[in-house]
């Protein structure tokens, strides 16, 4: 009897991926792109998304990146999707696998599942103003947001960035902010603690937000940062009139498998890696976890 030819389809699987280039942006962040196609074509294994096995993602997803012998970890991508474009991932150095992963180079592998969870509905912004809020590493995610959005400028209000660092050498993307404001994006930054030759503000996120003026209605807030911050953003927005419906956040809490069987991330019956990371504010109601 004959044998049957079968691919692999399985979301468990890792898909091996070509990185094409590595960017020190910071002490402890690199910025990886990889291939869009697979590293092998030997691989069965098909990535849900676009043609020749390059995934479509949406700002806010998220990969399970991982190397053989040092496990996965979830990375929000950082660039938004186009045809033909490699994958940005900032990458921070944490643990082992990330040591591992800032050990790589161009032309090396490492391995992807995904993508994964809900992303932002950009359609759905526009015609709005929008108010981005980002803390730490969220400026990372926030990224891929911030580039969709200014590719279509027109498409949307009045846009204005707020984010935060712990220090003037965390702040990312620096060369980048000169180039989003004279795209139409409003940015302030400010770091917990200032050092030598630091010339902005120093304090909290929360302290730019002093002159925010939203429109109920007409106007977005997207916050994605360290969870601790969430609590005190989302009650000033609250005070500002904004309303449940006009607050989106993105949460990543030790996601493991990325389809919603481990349970790591489990908020009540909520799975993060499949029901968000992003997340209306109204549907974290009963989920105070969600901001520790």
């Amino acid at each position: 009897m004959a044998s049957k030819s079968t691919s692999i389809e399985s979301p468990y699987l890792p898909v091996p991926v070509t990185i094409e280039s590595v960017e020190s942006i910071s002490a402890t962040e690199r910025l990886f792109r990889l291939s869009n196609g697979l590293a092998s074509s030997r691989s069965k294994v098909s990535v849900k998304g676009g043609k020749g096995g390059a995934p479509v993602y949406s700002p806010g997803q998220f990969f399970m990146v991982g190397l053989p012998g040092y496990g996965e970890a979830p990375i929000s991508v950082c660039a938004p999707y186009e045809p033909g474009f490699g994958i940005e991932l900032c990458i921070r150095l944490a643990g082992n696998l990330t040591g591992a992963l800032h050990r790589l180079g161009p032309g090396d592998t490492l391995w992807l599942r995904g993508p994964y969870g809900t992303g932002f509905d950009t359609e759905g912004f526009k015609g709005l103003d929008i108010i981005f809020i980002a803390g730490g590493i969220g400026i990372a995610p926030m990224r891929s947001l911030l580039l969709a959005v200014l590719k279509e400028r027109k498409s949307f209000g009045a846009l204005r960035l707020l984010y935060g660092a712990k220090s003037p050498e965390e702040v990312l993307f620096t060369e980048e902010t000169e180039q989003w404001q004279e795209a139409g994006l409003e940015t302030e930054v400010i770091v917990d603690k200032g050092s030598k030759g630091w010339k902005g503000r120093v304090g909290l996120v929360t302290d730019l937000m002093g002159p925010l003026k939203p429109t109920p209605g007409s106007t977005r807030a997207v916050v994605i940062g360290p969870p601790v911050m969430y609590r005190f953003v989302v009650a000033k927005l609250k005070r500002m009139g904004l309303s449940e419906t006009d607050i989106q956040l993105s949460l990543e809490r030790r996601m493991k498998c990325g389809v919603g069987k481990c349970g790591h991330c489990q908020i009540n019956s909520s799975y993060v890696c499949q029901d968000g990371p992003v997340y209306g504010l109204g549907d974290l109601k009963g989920m105070g976890e969600a901001f520790k």
